[in-house]
């Protein structure tokens, strides 16, 4: 069970359109809902609020500086003939840089995939492959985004204060942006052209806690769940390979899964692990091990360890 950036424990929508079975690369399906476009207008807008904020911050401590520059060494010093001044002011301008492109970088490159803009909605960035989201996909997007909407507002901007923009510039400016921000509305899965580029897109995302997250069979059924217990023991190290991703997985495909589904995961775990899968008796040892994985990551939560996924030490 490679561990992806999209997550089975998605909200379905009010709007079934939206909803679609994503299979990971090991043929589990995921069931996920495609963000909407309001979702993804208003995370953008909360993005750009927040790098407005930042710049802001940075501009207000810049003065500061400058401030307490001419202060210290008197009235008369300017930008043109102050080397100090001018690395402020260089400095100021990387900062500016930064916080337009890195800050997307950073986190949807992060664990959960999204900017606070995005993590306000509910909403994160996901391979459409069901594999996992690259660096590579995530620079491709974000690039793609200064081409529809960073560069044609910074030079609409700077034209105006400087006073050479036309009215015709202004407007192919204007119908640029437009066009670029209205894109998804014109397709099924609400996709920006950084999306198709980078082949990702945009999910609804509801984690749940660990503590509620129970198999079906093994909740409803103690007998079962006894049964399943008793057949099969689990040493540390076999539970040590996956965390709490997995496990929430695991129980997506006791939910829902097919039992063709149940033998790919049954044999990815075996594969993982060193046992030799049986036959027929898939979803008893899903559940088994789905049980004996939880009783240990809960026993790791209550030392204050977690461990997010396979590839993740304990936290």
């Amino acid at each position: 069970m490679n561990t992806t950036t999209t997550d089975p424990w998605i909200r379905r929508s009010t709007n079934p359109k939206l909803d679609r079975v994503m299979v990971s690369p090991e043929g589990v399906p995921l069931n996920v809902t495609v963000a909407t476009a309001g979702a993804r207008a208003g995370a953008l807008t909360l993005d750009i609020l927040i790098i407005l904020g930042l710049i802001l911050g940075v501009t207000l401590l810049g003065l500061l500086v400058l401030w307490g520059f001419e202060a210290a060494f008197g009235a008369g010093v300017s930008l043109e003939t102050s080397g100090p001044l001018n690395v402020v002011f260089v400095l100021w301008i990387i900062a500016v840089f930064l916080f337009r492109n890195a800050y997307f970088l950073y986190f949807e490159l992060g664990e959960r995939a999204a900017t606070w803009g995005k993590r306000a909605v509910g909403i994160r960035v996901a391979a459409r492959d069901g594999g996992r989201l690259t660096a590579e996909a995530v620079i491709a997007r974000n690039i793609i985004r200064d081409i529809e909407l960073f560069l044609p507002l910074v030079f609409i901007t700077s034209g105006e204060a400087e006073g050479t923009m036309s009215d015709f510039t202004a407007w192919a400016g204007f119908l640029w942006v437009l066009m670029f921000l209205l894109f998804p509305l014109f397709n099924k899965d609400r996709l920006r052209c950084g999306d198709l580029i980078a082949g990702t897109w945009v999910i609804q995302n509801v984690k749940r806690n660990l503590g509620g997250v129970v198999a079906p069979s093994a909740d409803a059924n103690g007998a079962a769940a006894g049964q399943a217990a008793a057949r099969y023991e689990f040493s540390d190290a076999d539970l040590s390979v996956y965390g709490e991703f997995e496990l929430q997985t695991l129980e997506s495909v006791l939910r829902t899964g097919t039992d063709e589904a149940l033998e790919t995961v049954t044999k990815s775990i075996c594969a993982k692990i060193g046992w030799e899968p049986g036959t027929g008796d898939e979803r008893i040892f899903l559940e088994a091990y789905y049980t004996a994985l939880r009783a240990k990551l809960e026993s790791g939560m209550r030392f204050g360890k977690r461990r997010k996924d396979k590839y993740s030490a304990d936290i």
